[in-house]
């Protein structure tokens, strides 16, 4: 009923993951490219950085969460720095301010959706994901903690790895940068680790301390986990709009 909606190529959905799955076969039937910026999980898993030219065909994007968004660039990182990632845990801690009605309604597909994302996009084993809403006062930044267990690989390598993947993210988060140097630890074959799913592993534990910071543009800087997945989403539909436009032009 919307005037111009005919008009409209790409629509952003960011209500809840419930309400998307009513609006999702609406928009889909109306010709419309979708991006999902809730835990809802319909269609494929998109994270700009990481794997948004290989998706550039599907009708609709799952933006996986804002924990997601901030984390999964950082578990790719390992991966392409390795032989093999066996697992992958993060944990997404917010202001409980910037956590709204949606957010809080759909934590337990946050966690289901982003452990899922950390195996299917960032290419981990087994993944795990947390999410805290700190009360505190002032409200904090979001901060995001990734730790992973791999085999192969240096720790040069690794490092060099997530310093690129950073700069790749504050190509369109300007805010999101390590809050510390990124930390090894050698798990010895005498000391291995029991994976669920997998059994004991030994190997190379990186521990990544991630912040966040808003632009300040509409909501505080503190809701940085609100700007990271209004940011991703927009780097996919300028994405999708010059792949559009340069579809036309040839």
């Amino acid at each position: 009923a919307m005037p111009g909606y005919g008009e409209i190529a790409i629509v952003m959905d960011a209500t809840s993951a419930h309400a998307h799955e009513v609006h999702h076969p609406v928009l889909i039937a109306d010709g419309k490219q979708v991006i999902d910026l809730t835990p809802a999980a319909i269609g494929p898993f998109v994270v700009p950085p990481v794997n948004l030219e290989e998706e550039q065909t599907a009708t609709a994007l799952n933006m996986v969460t804002c924990g997601g968004q901030a984390t999964i660039p950082m578990v790719h990182a390992v991966r392409r720095a390795v032989d093999r990632l066996v697992y992958a845990e993060i944990v997404a801690s917010v202001s409980s301010r910037s956590a709204g009605p949606g957010t809080r309604a759909n934590i337990d597909e946050f966690t289901q959706t982003t452990s899922r994302a950390i195996e299917k996009v960032g290419g981990a084993e087994r993944g795990k994901a947390i999410i805290i809403l700190n009360p505190a006062d002032p409200p904090m930044l979001m901060r995001d903690t990734v730790f992973t267990l791999s085999e192969g690989g240096s720790e040069d390598a690794i490092r060099e790895s997530i310093a690129r993947m950073v700069e790749d993210v504050q190509g369109y988060v300007p805010g999101y940068r390590l809050k510390q140097t990124v930390q090894f630890e050698r798990i010895g074959d005498n000391a291995p680790l029991n994976v669920p799913g997998i059994g004991k592993v030994s190997g190379l534990k990186t521990s990544i301390f991630l912040e966040v910071e808003g632009n300040g543009d509409y909501f505080p800087t503190y809701a940085g986990n609100l700007d990271i997945m209004t940011s991703a989403a927009k780097a996919t539909a300028e994405s999708w709009a010059r792949a559009h436009r340069d579809g036309k032009a040839a």
